[in-house]
């Protein structure tokens, strides 16, 4: 019997974290179980076997199919063929290799076979033919004729991630219903050995249990972390690691406790503290608990692109020594200058002094403590206990208390997430935590490197106000603004319309025109056919009268269902809401969620232009809006019936970006192919407004665009600043911001005027980013057109910089 994996262990460390491949779902027939320990030590089956599941309720023939098994290098593939069928819901088995121990006889096998599989790391495949597996690689998952594959311990040939290593007294079953998601990590657990074949006759292993032995074993936490981003021996088992318990998590599925060896080595690199993942299932361990862990060394990797967390995975076996010892001291949290290096980080060495990700890395799992006072760069987020503080005060501050994203070569290294265990209190952007945070270092898919802090320093809070428009000077003026109203649906608490109306009303001065983002359909994230928005758009506007703002008439196109992303069933939308006694709204019939807008001259030779449909949709067939909001436009008329052309905006989503800490630097931006194809399509739409109008065209685009000042994104839609004007960059660097993420107060949301637009003041309306408790986690922007602006040259009012905001 093979015992161990033979390739060398920087060999197994680094295929085992290769990115993954998957097959196509199984639906009918599974791989159900793996055993490669049997006849071994400790092991009281005699044979190794594979066991297959038939999920339907049919038999199925499974004549002229294989399983084939390879080594974690996976290089050459030993097949077994089978013959017969499989039950309706039955299993199937296939007894392999003898070893020399062992007490129990496997039941009667269904197939034959000879292979002597590992016990610990190895691959596995269904095959529907008995052809051997040849020049597949590591890809084997999706080669011709594979029906379902498990990669087991130390191999890089997986569907997505590897499964647990096994062990001479365990094998890996398929979890639950059997249910087959193409992610081996996540389909299959570690367990006492349980073998069926096809007449439901079962033997199970006898649980010998884990270990009880006091005696810590030869492996401490430095050698599991080692000097590098990888242990350097993952994905084998370790037994009677001692440590301290420093913190415990209780809730979720990613629950566990961190433990830390008191006695560090001489190694800088090498972090002392590590956490234990138990699952679902509570740890019973607490604080200040000494004890030996049991368990096989893994690397989780949250999300795609992400950084990976070192930690002990099942079967866990945990021995309480003694309780009540002293916990390690704290490491000071103190922050280098640069936020990371380029390149692959877990190719290279790590380097604590120079950089932040390296510094949070060589602490992984330690306790930590924040030493010193630091501001809120985010508000507090009750429902996760969460907070960004910046280590660097005078770090791209705003004058609200935030920290400004600048650039892309720009991430703030000040920058600190930290989680309470405990609770946090609400708190807004610009308050102060007070030095004596205590936790541990974690790395997690939302924000990457995390402080879960079991010790919260006290904080105050900072005072800051909401703000308001200012009134307009002249009754000509038109008010435009754009606001993501976060999913709002018909089926909402009143509470969330009344608190959005009363910011239209209070702190938007009741906008003219009301470009709105994420308007659901009248039933929410119900999923049943329904596009309409009637009961949603009325609910809101019945609400902005109850505050005190006008009687707003509003023009939207219903999406095809489930065509437009966003929420599933919610069918999100892009919505105008329009003062009739400020403007008027130019009705042309024959727009709908699937024909294009174009932009029609009145003669051949004149420069008066107007829309085919209002409101219209831009090229709704392309793809660019695929599983994504179409942009709506729409004609209207204001002071003396001059013509302004709004397109109202929702490009795709960041989602599938890599986060700012990933594994490879910089972080891999997928879903800016599509918004710049996006822009794309606006951009033309613009051009044409523009150039069958001789530049007369007064154009308004605004909308959530879910990207950047400085991205390719609006540098493509602006035309590099040719046809459109990005109002943001006319504010002071300091100040463009409407969200905050990952407590970098950024742009997502945008206007930008056409060059007839010559007179106008513009602001960002801070009511939300930077607020715990918030109507939108979007601020709204508005943009004021200004009368008697069309001379030359523009008189002293019209020339931009007249704010529209009281700060």
């Amino acid at each position: 019997m093979i015992t161990a994996a033979s390739m060398p262990l920087a060999m197994a460390a680094t295929m085992a974290f290769l990115p993954g491949t998957a097959a196509a779902l199984s639906s009918d027939v599974v791989i159900s179980a793996v055993y490669g320990g049997g006849g071994n030590s400790t092991a009281t089956i005699k044979n190794d076997f594979i066991e297959l599941a038939n999920l339907t309720g049919s038999p199925i023939d499974v004549s002229g199919w294989s399983v084939q098994y390879a080594s974690a290098a996976g290089a050459v593939f030993q097949m077994t063929s089978l013959t017969g069928s499989i039950p309706a819901h039955g299993r199937y088995l296939v007894q392999q290799a003898a070893g020399a121990g062992g007490t129990l006889s496997l039941p009667a096998p269904d197939a034959t076979g000879s292979v002597p599989m590992s016990a610990t790391s190895g691959v596995v495949a269904l095959v529907t033919a008995q052809i051997p597996l040849v020049g597949c690689g590591i890809s084997c998952a999706i080669a011709p004729n594979v029906k379902d594959l498990v990669g087991y311990g130390a191999t890089a040939n997986v569907e997505t991630l590897a499964a647990p290593g096994g062990t001479n007294s365990t094998a890996l079953a398929r979890s639950g219903s059997l249910t087959d998601t193409d992610n081996n990590s996540v389909d299959f657990t570690s367990g006492v050995p349980k073998a069926t074949n096809t007449a439901g006759v079962t033997v199970t292993a006898t649980d010998t249990g884990g270990p009880t032995d006091p005696t810590p074993g030869s492996t401490r936490i430095h050698d599991i972390q080692g000097s590098g981003r990888i242990s350097p021996i993952v994905g084998q088992s370790v037994t009677n690691v001692p440590g301290i318990v420093t913190a415990v998590r209780t809730t979720g599925s990613s629950r566990g406790f961190w433990f830390q060896d008191p006695t560090a080595d001489a190694d800088p690199l090498t972090s002392e503290g590590l956490f234990v993942f138990t699952g679902s299932t509570s740890p019973t361990v607490v604080p200040g608990d000494s004890v030996l862990v049991t368990g096989r060394v893994t690397e989780y990797r949250p999300a795609a692109g992400a950084q990976s967390l070192t930690e002990i995975g099942g079967p866990v076996n945990t021995v309480k020594l003694t309780g009540g010892n002293a916990l390690p001291a704290p490491v000071t949290v103190a922050f280098p200058d640069a936020f990371t290096k380029s390149g692959s980080l877990e190719a290279q060495p790590l380097e604590p002094g120079s950089y932040v990700l390296d510094f949070l890395e060589v602490n992984e799992g330690m306790r930590v403590t924040v030493a010193q006072d630091t501001r809120l760069i985010s508000p507090v987020n009750t429902e996760f206990d969460e907070l960004w503080v910046t280590l660097k005060p005078g770090q791209n501050p705003t004058p609200r208390g935030g920290t400004i994203y600048k650039s892309y070569a720009d991430q703030n290294s000040g920058r600190l997430f930290i989680q309470a265990l405990g609770g946090a209190p609400a708190a807004n952007v610009g308050s102060t935590l007070a030095a004596g945070t205590v936790g541990v270092v974690d790395y997690q898919s939302f924000g990457g490197y995390v402080v879960q802090a079991t010790e919260l320093g006290t904080i105050t809070e900072g005072g800051l106000k909401r703000q308001k428009v200012l009134p307009p000077k002249k009754a000509g003026d038109l008010s435009v603004a754009t606001y993501n109203v976060e999913n709002l649906a018909a089926t909402n608490p009143d509470a969330k319309f009344q608190r959005l109306a009363q910011a239209v009303v209070t702190n938007l001065g009741s906008p003219d025109i009301l470009a709105l983002e994420e308007i659901q359909d009248n039933n929410g994230a119900t999923n049943d056919g329904t596009v309409a928005a009637n009961e949603t758009v009325g609910k809101f506007i019945t609400a902005i009268q109850a505050a005190g703002g006008p009687a707003y008439a509003w023009r939207s196109i219903d999406p095809v269902n489930g065509a437009d992303g966003g929420e599933p069933g919610g069918n999100i939308r892009q919505v105008f809401l329009y003062n009739p006694l400020r403007t008027t709204f130019v009705d042309k019939a024959g727009g709908d969620a699937t024909t294009a807008v174009t932009v029609v001259r009145e003669r051949p030779t004149s420069n008066q232009i107007n829309l085919s449909a209002s409101p219209g949709r831009i090229n709704p067939a392309s793809g660019a809006w695929s599983s994504s909001r179409k942009p709506l436009v729409g004609e209207f008329l204001y002071d003396g019936n001059k013509q302004l052309f709004v397109i109202a905006n929702h490009f795709n989503s960041k989602g599938g970006d890599y986060p700012l800490t990933a594994a490879v630097q910089p972080p891999v931006r997928s879903s800016e192919v599509q918004r710049t194809q996006q822009a794309t399509e606006v951009h033309d739409f613009v051009n044409d407004l523009e150039t069958k109008s001789a530049g007369r065209a007064r154009v308004v685009v605004l909308g959530d665009l879910n990207d950047y000042q400085f991205s390719p994104v609006l540098q493509t839609l602006t035309g590099n600043g040719a046809i459109l004007k990005t109002l943001i960059d006319t504010l002071p660097e300091d100040q463009r911001y409407s969200y905050v993420f990952d407590g970098n107060s950024q742009v997502l949301d945008h206007i930008l005027v056409s060059p007839a637009i010559k007179g106008y003041s513009y602001g960002v309306v801070h009511i939300n980013a930077e607020f715990s408790d918030q109507a939108s986690d979007h601020d709204p922007q508005i943009v004021r057109i200004l009368t008697g602006c069309d001379t030359d040259p523009l008189p002293a009012r019209c020339l931009p910089g007249s704010p529209v905001v009281d700060e």
